[in-house]
């Protein structure tokens, strides 16, 4: 019995299955971790006797080992890995026949808005955005007997406002009228939420966010639920070249060991800062599904096993001029780097309407509540004291550019109360 057969027959935790993705798989020296195959060729073993390799296009030993980790942390069938998380989205879509319909939510990604609007200008695909929140709507989209979806699209926590979506009650509607459903689970990870469990068919990750953890790799996945789904992708994957590379793959796989690791301290973390800014009174509203107060609270205590490390926030007091206050908070943050993306092991800060979202038209960004005062921050591993000092400067930065227009509420003591507990002076 091989290692692998071994810790699946045991049953082991997930943590324990991501740490140990590989392990022992050299059989030719024994090298505890696996050794990364760059090969871009394989030799046949004879004339017309090719072996389970040939073109690193078509497969790799270092992206299959990390594919395979994937789609047992997800409880799949198995994994694509692609290039980039929207090279992930595009092999979706290369299931579907040409002008079939896309149902996503119109708060989701800006890249993955862009994709599916540049896509249904080529006449590839037709795609309708509905907020998931209104169930009268997202209804009446899938009971349209002449446009009824092909590919339900979820996004849960979505991207930037974390709005939660019930997977299990959307998955069954979808299915009703013989839809497809895919989740992007980049924001949590299999660590924190399993979609093929709750009924859906596909898990799309951005891995360059925190299954890989440092900021250093591009790429992403597909991993599919039924082994009809994962052949039809890895055919498209091979033949549009959509897959990975072997050394991304091998960096990705490295960081994937301590996904669990780190998704403690961001998660540890964003919980004292979703606190902290909820109760600062240069903030006008938190976005944060570990505060009681929001709306898709309950729903992410029972669909997730944790709230995730990502908090929006949007600023208070500049009603017109929103960019002002923005630019006078980031001005002078040291803990938070003004950048995109996510799911590193250091804090980002982004402004969604000029950066992650710019590709979003305002009507659609308005819409979708994206605000010019709204920020989004990926919640690093660092020590939450300083990232709490951090905001609490930047915030203070806010307050005295707002107060060239009007004068803004005194800090009240339950504010007081979180910075002490956090220890900020």
């Amino acid at each position: 019995m091989s290692a692998l057969e071994r810790r699946a027959s045991e049953n082991l935790q997930s943590a324990t299955r991501a740490v140990r993705a590989g392990l022992e798989a050299d059989s030719q020296h024994g090298a505890v971790m696996p050794p990364i195959v760059l090969s871009s060729t394989f030799a046949f073993e004879g004339f017309e006797k090719p072996r389970t390799y040939d073109y690193s296009r078509s497969g790799n030993p270092t992206r299959d080992q990390f594919g395979a980790a994937l789609a047992d942390l997800e409880g799949g069938a198995g994994a694509v890995v692609t290039s980039t998380g929207l090279s992930a989205i595009a092999l979706v879509l290369h299931l579907l026949e040409p002008g079939q319909r896309v149902l996503a939510p119109h708060d989701g990604y800006g890249g993955t808005f862009r994709l599916l609007r540049g896509y249904a200008a080529k006449g590839w695909i037709d795609v309708r955005f509905v907020d998931y929140r209104d169930e009268v709507a997202l209804a009446r989209e899938l009971r349209d007997e002449e446009t009824r979806p092909r590919l339900v699209w979820i996004e849960t926590p979505s991207n930037p406002l974390l709005r939660i979506t019930d997977i299990a009650a959307v998955a069954a509607a979808a299915h009703r009228v013989g839809a497809l459903v895919a989740v992007d689970n980049t924001f949590l990870s299999p660590a924190l939420q399993t979609p093929l469990e709750l009924g859906a068919d596909l898990v799309v990750h951005s891995t360059t966010k925190y299954l890989n953890g440092h900021s250093d790799v591009v790429g992403g996945a597909v991993i599919a639920g039924e082994t009809d789904l994962l052949r039809d992708l890895a055919w498209w994957g091979n033949a549009a070249g959509l897959v990975g590379s072997p050394f991304d793959s091998y960096l990705a796989l490295r960081g994937l060991r301590t996904l669990h690791a780190r998704i403690r301290a961001h998660l540890e973390n964003a919980e004292a800062i979703a606190e902290f800014l909820a109760h600062h009174p240069a903030v006008a509203r938190v976005h944060y599904p570990g505060l009681a107060e929001h709306p898709g609270h309950e729903l992410a205590r029972r669909q997730q096993r944790g709230f995730g490390g990502m908090v929006s926030f949007e600023l208070a007091g500049f009603e017109g001029d929103e960019k002002r206050g923005v630019a006078a908070f980031l001005d002078g943050l040291c803990c938070f780097t003004l950048a995109e993306s996510l799911g590193g092991v250091e804090s980002l800060v982004a402004h969604p309407a000029t950066m992650t979202h710019a590709s979003m038209t305002p009507e659609a960004r308005a819409v979708a509540g994206l605000g010019d005062g709204l920020l989004r921050l990926s919640v690093g591993v660092e020590d939450v004291r300083d990232l709490v000092r951090d905001l609490n400067l930047g915030l203070a930065r806010a307050q005295a550019s707002a107060s060239s227009r009007s004068r803004t509420a005194a800090p009240h003591d339950r504010h007081e109360e979180v910075t002490a507990a956090v220890g900020v002076a």
